[in-house]
């Protein structure tokens, strides 16, 4: 097959545009279209569909499309070993994580990660599912239970429970929350137990729901959990990270929590000798004890 024809097709199918595949190719409309043209004679099949809005991948040119990305990422990622080779830590690094630990724990650190690494470019992918890391979905994967991927560096992070929290303001002005039965008399925000989530924290929340809060309210993300509570809704069931950055919330019936749910870092095994992933890494690691450090240190006053 003809290499310069699969990159073009694969700028086309990536744009949807015989025109804007050409501007991003610096080549003129006519040009991609006798190379696309030239290919599906190759090929004695059509790839696409041409409507007046634009080219649809036909189902030969979703099989193409699929193997092109796939070589795409490859390639991504044997450049980017070999601008690893090099001193500086530049380049682009794809994370993913959940929407909670991304929105509310990694996203404040990053100003001190772009302060260190100015020519680092981050994709933060914040998603529930796990991205498969030995095809390149991504880089690196922060996540709530250790990687069953096979060929994965992972490393234990630190460990994360589900609690309860409510403002002082929601509190002074409820009834009082002593024991799991006063829940009749309040409304409760959580992730719907059926949404993708830790099964830590579905666990609690179902057990939570035995006692019929007084009001409910779910929501399908910790993030929104975390903004009705701020906004003194009711009480949150949020991951126990969420108090350093909101002292207004106050931790309720201590003495209710999920099981210890475990924080992996993980990557290819490939990726081991980066330069940008190790410094994420290190960054990381740094954060989590300087975060220990900063709890310990408000415990003793």
């Amino acid at each position: 097959m003809d290499w310069d024809r699969l990159r073009i097709f694969h700028a086309v199918a990536d744009a949807g545009s015989l025109t804007h595949a050409g501007e991003v190719l610096n080549l003129s409309q006519s040009a991609v279209s006798r190379q696309i043209r030239a290919l599906e004679e190759a090929l004695n099949t059509p790839l696409f569909h041409r409507h007046a809005r634009g080219l649809i991948l036909t189902e030969p040119g979703e099989l193409l499309f699929d193997a092109s990305k796939a070589m795409a990422k490859r390639l991504d990622a044997a450049t980017a070993r070999i601008r690893d080779s090099e001193e500086e830590v530049l380049g682009e690094l794809r994370v993913t994580t959940t929407m909670a630990f991304g929105t509310i724990w990694l996203a404040p650190r990053l100003p001190r990660l772009f302060a260190k690494y100015p020519d680092l470019k981050v994709e933060l992918m914040l998603d529930e599912r796990v991205m498969d890391l030995p095809m390149r979905e991504a880089d690196v994967a922060i996540r709530m239970k250790e990687p069953s991927q096979a060929d994965l560096v992972r490393r234990r992070l630190m460990s994360v429970q589900i609690r309860l929290f409510a403002t002082d303001e929601y509190l002074a002005q409820n009834a009082p929350l002593t024991q799991l039965e006063d829940l009749a008399k309040h409304r409760l925000i959580c992730q719907n137990a059926a949404s993708p989530q830790v099964s830590a924290g579905a666990e609690l929340v179902k057990q939570l729901l035995t006692y019929n809060p007084r009001s409910l309210l779910t929501v399908n993300n910790y993030f929104g959990v975390l903004q009705s509570a701020l906004n003194n809704l009711g009480i949150g069931v949020l991951p126990d990270y969420v108090t350093e950055y909101f002292p207004s919330l106050e931790r309720v019936l201590p003495e209710i929590e999920s099981s210890v749910v475990p924080v992996y870092l993980a990557y290819p095994e490939e990726l081991r000798q980066s330069k940008r992933v190790s410094a994420f890494r290190d960054f990381i690691q740094e954060e989590i004890i300087a975060q220990r450090k900063q709890l310990k240190d408000l415990a003793k006053t």
